[in-house]
């Protein structure tokens, strides 16, 4: 029998042998293949980026309901009515202080959707145009709205402007006073809301008022139909 030879077992077509190590890639080609990959996610991600953008800046009504939500439009559009006032600016309000969460309270002691203090409510229905309902509970959706309608209301007549209303609003109507005083003895009109002194009144302010075109454009079919 003819003796094997060391070639009849070589792999064929020049395979190294087993158990030899594996011909590695140059590192700086390693080094090029990963920043190649990482410049791929980067132009993926900024893609996108630029996409959610300019959707974002020109908030189509699919993409407004995500951030802009709408409930109670009946009583909204009903006390709104009532009291003559844009049904879009009280969904604004509602949404910018409690993200229509009807149990919201604040560490201040402000309840519910519009964020109203008890003692707020009690002024109001001691008004002789009062609210219908009485002022409690204001957890409830129904009377927290009708009070906090009112309220706008009350200041919108009292500071002649929906934004110093709502810088009163937020603020406190003895604030806004004293703002408003101290504007004067510069001889200025106080500027709403650039001159407002509070981070958190500037900020209400602003998501409010940014907030009622896009409520407009977004539920004004719904809202005009839930009119009573």
């Amino acid at each position: 029998m003819p003796r094997s030879t060391v070639t009849d077992h070589a792999p064929a077509g020049g395979a190294s042998r087993p158990g030899a190590p594996r011909r590695r890639q140059p590192a700086r080609a390693r080094r090029r293949r990963r920043a190649g990959l990482l410049v791929a996610v980067l132009l993926v991600l900024g893609a996108a980026l630029a996409g959610w953008y300019q959707v974002h800046q020109q908030m189509p009504a699919w993409y407004a309901r995500l951030w802009y939500p709408l409930e109670y439009e009946e009583t909204i559009a009903a006390e709104a009515e009532r009291n003559g006032l844009d049904p879009a600016l009280v969904a604004a309000v509602i949404n910018t202080e409690s993200g229509f969460a009807p149990d919201a309270r604040s560490s201040q002691g402000a309840i519910g959707l519009m964020q109203l203090q008890q003692d707020t409510a009690d002024f109001l229905a001691a008004r002789p145009d009062r609210p219908s309902p009485p002022p409690a509970p204001l957890s409830d959706p129904s009377v927290n709205i009708a009070y906090g309608t009112a309220y706008l209301r009350y200041l919108i007549d009292r500071y002649g402007t929906v934004p110093l209303a709502l810088a009163a609003y937020n603020g406190g109507p003895t604030n806004l006073t004293t703002w408003i005083d101290q504007a004067a003895s510069r001889g200025e009109e106080l500027d709403v809301p650039g001159d407002i002194p509070f981070t958190e009144t500037r900020g209400f302010v602003t998501k409010v008022l940014d907030a009622v075109p896009i409520y407009e454009r977004t539920y004004g079919d719904r809202l005009e139909e839930a009119r009573p």
